[in-house]
């Protein structure tokens, strides 16, 4: 999963208040139906649970054991919980600042702050679309042979023929994939529950306690912290991965029944997603051994079943993984061209990203995604056999900043005293705690994250600065471009592109 409800909203958001017609405001009124507490919670499990789970065992198991798995989700759920709530008290707080995620950014820490933040998000979920398409392809290999990865040359061709008539039905506008999303969530959600209970049927404690902590020779219940916080910070970008959506009923208060809904809805959902996937990633280490769940071919929840059930099993998996992964496709192209949109009448991206066709839907930003999406595409094809691990990483790390700016913003507004608004549900105790919390876990993923990745992550980001000035500029000739802090912070994010070329030259084939 990946968070794609943010960008849903942003066109309703971002209209009225930037000049543009309206036109595709329709649903977000007074006379719209509101959202209850039910369809909030839908939303944030729908968001957060996409293609991911199907390989969750395998991800988790590839280098940590039981017991670091479970010390990697109390991490993650407390440092996502913490970064669930930043967004629950910043709705409440903030409340006028309903540009996605990088209003936040600008106004806590300026226009390129905000830039970063809305290019982070576009770019890092173009990578989580080629994530999807890899996934949908080595899916694929078990009905149709010859997409063996997911990132070989038919793959390549496969995927690429998915994304663009994925981008010719989002020129359409479609606005009704309701349809869509409740066979995708049904989709998605049964060959899960269905995996549960048949596992849970053959699992046996003595196998889950052999090796615990992943080490040979030793006492089951010996713990060896020097080995195991490294197999901890293995699952780090793998558990952030999953929970990227986290926003989904926040980012659609406008359209819900109440903000007590709305912050329900968010703990539900989060506590009924973080049960799911740690059911999930342990029950199989009950039945097969680390080591043969981590060599497992992806989506490995449909090996284990094979395994253990025989093609029954595998079939249900991998249809589902298909029909999950299509239906969220196309919603997530549709909100993804939304973004460049919103940060072009922020006036922070070129103009021409502006740009609509008759159907409401924007042209421009759609064409750009649809390229970025191919450009990276063909690029997972020289990652080799790690290309799902490889660009749910990337998703990750390039994500990291979106959510750390977040909650640096809320740490900034409530040390003030005097700014902090009376009345809401959070203290200013509570939104500071939180605050500092979250820009801690969030400080913990980045250095868990490993060189590799942020190489990569600091690259794509100094390639984006161009943008950053074609828009400020065709916007607004006379503004100065950057501040004085604003300078040495881009010729730092230059210099370690430019150290991440070499970097990732020296060690391609590394990743």
């Amino acid at each position: 999963g990946f968070g794609g409800y943010l960008t849903m909203s942003d066109k309703t958001a971002t209209a009225p208040s930037s000049g543009a017609s309206g036109k595709d405001t329709s649903g977000g009124g007074s006379s719209a139906k509101k959202v209850g507490l039910i369809g909030l919670v839908g939303i944030v499990i729908s968001a957060m649970i996409g293609g991911g789970i199907y390989n969750l065992p395998q991800n988790m198991a590839q280098d940590a054991s039981a017991g670091a798995i479970i010390i990697a989700w109390i991490v993650t759920g407390i440092g996502i919980w913490f970064i669930a709530n930043t967004f629950r008290i910043l709705s409440a707080a903030r409340p006028e600042l309903t540009n996605g995620l990088y209003a936040y950014a600008e106004k806590g820490f300026g226009k390129l702050a905000g830039f970063f933040v809305a290019y982070g998000y576009w770019i890092c979920n173009c990578f989580a679309l080629v994530a999807y398409s890899v996934l949908v392809m080595a899916t694929l290999n078990y009905f149709v042979p010859d997409f063996s990865g997911g990132n070989n040359i038919p793959s390549i061709i496969g995927g690429s023929i998915i994304t663009w008539i994925m981008y010719l039905l989002a020129l359409r506008g479609a606005q009704q994939t309701s349809f869509l999303n409740i066979i995708g969530t049904i989709g998605k959600l049964v060959p899960v529950l269905i995996f549960i209970l048949a596992v849970a049927t053959i699992f046996k404690f003595s196998v889950f306690m052999e090796g615990f902590w992943g080490m040979k020779d030793h006492i089951a219940l010996t713990l060896n912290w020097d080995n195991v916080m490294p197999q901890v910070q293995s699952t780090m970008l793998v558990t952030l991965w999953l929970f990227l959506g986290i926003e989904g009923a926040v980012v659609v208060s406008g359209k819900a029944k109440s903000q007590t809904a709305v912050r329900k809805a968010t703990t539900i959902g989060f506590l009924v997603t973080l049960a799911l996937y740690v059911v999930v990633s342990l029950l199989p280490l009950g039945v097969y051994t680390q080591a043969e769940i981590g060599s497992m071919a992806n989506p490995s929840m449909a090996a284990i079943m094979l395994k253990s059930f025989g093609s029954w099993g595998e079939i249900m998996v991998n249809a589902g993984v298909i029909i999950s992964v299509l239906s969220s496709w196309l919603v997530w192209m549709l909100m993804l061209g939304e973004m460049p949109l919103a940060a072009s009448q922020s006036g922070i991206f070129p103009k021409p990203f502006v740009k609509e066709n008759k159907h409401g839907a924007p042209s421009t930003s759609l064409l750009w995604t649809t390229i970025v999406i191919q450009v990276v595409l063909i690029a997972s094809y020289f990652i080799g056999s790690n290309a799902w691990t490889t660009m749910i990483s990337i998703t990750s790390v390039m994500a990291l900043p979106c959510y750390l700016f977040c909650t640096l913003f809320l740490f900034k507004i409530a040390l003030d005293k005097k700014g902090y608004p009376s009345g809401i549900f959070a203290s200013r105790g509570m939104a500071l705690f939180t605050g500092a919390a979250g820009s801690l876990y969030g400080l913990w993923l980045i250095y868990a994250a490993g060189l590799n990745y942020l190489m990569i992550a600091c690259i794509v980001y100094a390639i984006g600065i161009p943008l950053y000035i074609v828009g400020v500029r065709q916007h607004d000739k006379t503004t100065k471009l950057f501040k004085n802090y604003e300078k040495i912070v881009v010729g730092v994010v230059i210099a370690l592109g430019i150290a991440g070329v070499v970097y990732s030259v020296l060690n391609f084939g590394h990743f």
